[in-house]
């Protein structure tokens, strides 16, 4: 049996992907990563740190996720968590002006099909340390 070996997953500045958290684990495949794949229907690729202004936000746009859910196995987010979001729900929030900061580096290059990556920058709070990194790590 061939088996089948996945692309590596590029951050939005054509580096390799980096992990966004561990603790809470994140990722729509809760490895750390912000990667999306066929199954991931919201497209979770933002490595964003919360804020208790975002969270806010996210909870009155019908998504809490300050309230814990340990059925799912989901502590609840608090702000200085960094967690995976989707990118329609980061750049709604970005439109309202409500976005929480962003690590490039652990951002799947697939936000760029929604999110521009000049509002991505705007947000970036890792600019100084993934401004090495683009085009591939020059």
């Amino acid at each position: 049996m061939i088996q089948k070996i996945e692309p590596e997953h590029r951050n939005v500045l054509g580096g390799p992907l980096r992990s966004c958290c561990r603790s809470p684990r994140t990722g729509f495949y809760r490895d750390g990563l912000c990667r999306t794949g066929p199954d991931d229907g919201g497209r979770h690729v933002v490595c964003a740190r919360m804020t208790a202004e975002f969270l806010a936000f996210s909870r009155a746009r019908g998504n809490d996720l300050s309230t814990p859910r340990p059925q799912y196995g989901f502590p609840g987010l608090k702000p200085g968590d960094r967690w995976c979001l989707c990118a329609l729900r980061w750049l709604e929030a970005y439109e309202a002006g409500h976005a929480p900061a962003v690590r490039l580096a652990s951002t799947d290059a697939s936000a760029l099909d929604v999110i521009p990556i000049d509002a991505l920058r705007a947000h970036a709070e890792d600019a100084d340390e993934a401004q090495g990194t683009e085009g591939g790590g020059r």
